[in-house]
């Protein structure tokens, strides 16, 4: 495998190297790799929540069990209530 890096991120890498916390820069870069893969899970995992909010959510205004909210007051008053 082959890629091409910015002289800023070659640089990033080269002092995270450099330091401590990894041996070498291919351990940045799995490491680097390793938080991409975690965050798109994440998001991943927080869309399909959001949908089956939305799934949850046309049901409920499907068979009718909602409440409806006109004013900022009884808007107020129903978040006081949960």
């Amino acid at each position: 495998m082959n890629f091409s890096l910015t002289p800023a991120l070659e640089k990033f890498i080269r002092e995270r190297a450099e330091s401590d916390d990894y041996n070498n820069a291919s351990e940045v870069v799995r490491e680097a790799l390793r938080l991409l893969k975690q965050r798109e899970e994440l998001q991943a995992l927080r869309l399909e929540k959001l949908r089956q909010a939305i799934r949850t959510g046309d049901a409920a205004l499907a068979d009718g069990s909602y409440t409806e909210i006109e004013t900022d007051d009884a808007l107020d008053r129903f978040f006081a209530g949960l």
